[in-house]
């Protein structure tokens, strides 16, 4: 890696340069982004290495290319540790990020113009749910239920009446910015009702889930289950399509051909890595302290006066309304927070009165730290921050002290592969 680095500093210095700058901000500042993550170095090492070389179109065992023994071999290891992983009957590691790996499912087992009930994007939803500015969003018909607005939580009777009405071919749940678990059994109980598929998009908390702290949907029976590879998982930035046997060809030929040609076989090998670091029982441990690190920061905020979207959290993030609690909507918190430091992410609110790029609040989470070896006494130091920087908006002066108290804090918790 080392004489990567030289290579590349030599011969083109402004991309170099892009890549170090990167390398200073990930060290110093703190990542409390919940979709973001800090991958293992062996990851980092394969992601840069010969497989980028390979074009392996098709499946092992059944390429349209040549020399194909080693690409063959890393690909069923991936899928051999996933089915493993998440107790899962098969498993296709080929999509290329979260977005093409969603449309592979709907366009696999659903024909255009079908009807797909799916959480609203106000509400904790994601763009591939049927957001009405996406391509899937004009292919298919999605019905959009919602969570109840004094307690956050999604009201079954609700789901099931527009299930009723609507006759969905596909149930489907899952989030990006909804921060409890879910009852997999009542959505099974709607779907069946009415003769839908059972679709879970678990990307966001997959590590969650695979470290035993959260529900698995195939424990209730779900058709498909897909997720990012990156995020709470700690692997490189890919998909993977998880479903039962009878489901498996149709959802291997939509991804390819269907989809997509030849997959990316150096984020195959990582992935491959990741789930194999996901099995070892150490794992475990680390999704319990991505929990209580969760939960120590959403009560410590909580305590300062912040007001939290569902009033807590029972995975690894939180939705903090800004607007709110201090009067700031969400793009100018996210950028004060940034100049001191601390990275997260502006966020729309369940019926958000503002517009997405102006949202009223923010999201908050805690892989990365945790990755990072911080605890609950840390997460109280962020939570003190955060509140005192977003409660003196005027103060530049405060965003430059507790900027130099962070890096003080994150020199003491390298990043793997940046020591």
């Amino acid at each position: 890696m080392r004489a990567y680095r030289e290579l590349l500093a030599a011969s083109d210095p402004d991309v170099f340069a892009t890549l170090s700058g990167e390398e200073a901000r990930q060290r110093s500042g703190i990542e409390l982004i919940p979709s973001e993550n800090y991958t293992y170095p062996e990851v980092l090492a394969v992601l840069g290495s010969v497989f980028t070389n390979k074009y392996a179109e098709g499946y092992p065992g059944r390429r349209y290319y040549g020399g194909q023994e080693f690409t063959d071999r890393v690909e069923e290891l991936a899928r051999e540790r996933a089915c493993r992983l998440f107790r899962c009957e098969h498993a296709n590691v080929q999509p290329l990020s979260g977005s093409p790996m969603n449309q592979a499912v709907y366009l696999g087992l659903l024909e255009p113009g079908d009807t797909i009930l799916a959480m609203d994007l106000s509400h904790g939803g994601h763009l591939t749910h049927g957001a009405p500015v996406s391509h899937m969003g004009r292919l298919f018909r999605f019905v959009r239920y919602k969570t109840d607005p004094a307690t956050g939580a999604i009201d079954f009777d609700a789901v099931a009446a527009l299930a009723r009405e609507h006759k969905p071919r596909l149930v489907l749940c899952g989030y990006t910015s909804y921060p409890r678990d879910l009852d997999y059994a009542a959505f099974k109980n709607v779907a069946d009702a009415v003769g839908a598929y059972t679709m879970c998009d678990a990307s966001h908390y997959a590590g969650l889930v695979a470290g035993g702290v959260m529900g698995n949907p195939f424990d209730c029976g779900f058709d498909v289950v897909t997720t990012t590879s990156h995020k709470s998982l700690r692997g490189p930035r890919g998909g993977m399509i998880l479903c039962r046997r009878e489901l498996a060809a149709r959802i291997d030929k939509s991804v390819f051909p269907g989809l997509q040609g030849g997959p990316h076989m150096n984020v195959i090998a990582g992935i491959a890595i990741t789930l194999g670091k996901a099995l070892d029982p150490a794992f475990a441990d680390y999704a319990r302290r991505v929990l209580a690190n969760a939960r120590c920061l959403a009560a410590s905020l909580t305590a300062r006066g912040v007001k939290l979207v569902t009033g807590g959290t029972d995975n690894h993030m939180l939705v903090a309304d800004t607007q709110a609690s201090f009067g700031l909507d969400g793009r100018a918190a996210e950028g004060l927070l940034d100049e001191a430091g601390m990275t997260t992410n502006k966020q729309i609110l369940p019926d958000d009165p503002n517009p997405p790029l102006r949202p009223s609040g923010i999201r908050v989470g805690t892989p990365a730290a945790t990755t990072r070896g911080m605890g609950e006494a840390e997460m109280e130091q962020l939570a003190g921050w955060m509140a005192e920087v977003l409660s003196r908006p005027g103060d530049a002066e405060l965003r430059r002290s507790v900027r130099e108290d962070v890096a003080s804090l994150c020199a003491r918790f390298p990043v793997p592969g940046l020591e």
